[in-house]
């Protein structure tokens, strides 16, 4: 177990994983030694990627009372799309008031694979806003995720394009990122 933040709130946490865990069987600490080195390794994905899948990860997050329903509705968006071979989802950060949820799919669509991985984007994002989800969490809004902000802040997206247009009027700083001052991906 990892854990991080507020050193009582990590104490309550690791004392309460201790007590879940009396009960386990102790495995040897090379499978987690491996799996921390090899956690962020993607080079198993090539195969894939030169057999023309399209693999991805999205991440979201929203507060507990509607992450399983965040979680079920994605999982079906993404699962629905034709081509569309693998979803997954675990969490990866929790917090007193919510949580992140990391997706992952993997698809061979028949079309081109820029509209397949667009349709992707665009089912998980209009589930995750659906429920009353954030379109992301810790990576940022970037440019694939720009296009969603507008209705993702609703009435307050007026405010952000007033500070933009105050702070950038010409638009340089990342013309397009966060929908705003050019083109979106």
């Amino acid at each position: 177990m990892l854990d991080e933040g507020d050193p009582l709130f990590v104490e309550a946490t690791m004392t309460i994983v201790r007590e879940e865990c009396t009960l386990a069987t102790n495995l040897e600490s090379s499978y987690v030694e491996r799996w921390l080195e090899r956690r962020n390794d993607v080079s198993a994905l090539a195969p894939l990627w030169e057999r023309g899948y399209v693999v991805d990860t999205i991440e979201v997050s929203g507060p507990w009372a509607i992450l399983d329903s965040l979680r079920e509705r994605v999982n079906e968006a993404l699962r629905a799309l034709e081509g569309m071979s693998v979803v997954s989802v675990h969490q990866s950060h929790a917090y007193l008031d919510g949580a992140c949820l990391y997706f992952t799919f993997a698809g061979q669509p028949n079309g081109d694979l820029t509209t397949f991985y667009r349709h992707a984007w665009d089912a998980a994002m209009s589930e995750v806003l659906r429920v009353g989800g954030a379109i992301s969490h810790h990576h940022g809004v970037g440019r694939n995720r720009a296009r969603f902000v507008s209705d993702a802040l609703g009435g307050a997206f007026t405010i952000l394009e007033g500070v933009k247009g105050l702070l950038d009027p010409h638009n340089i700083l990342n013309p397009g990122v966060l929908g705003l001052g050019g083109r979106t991906w």
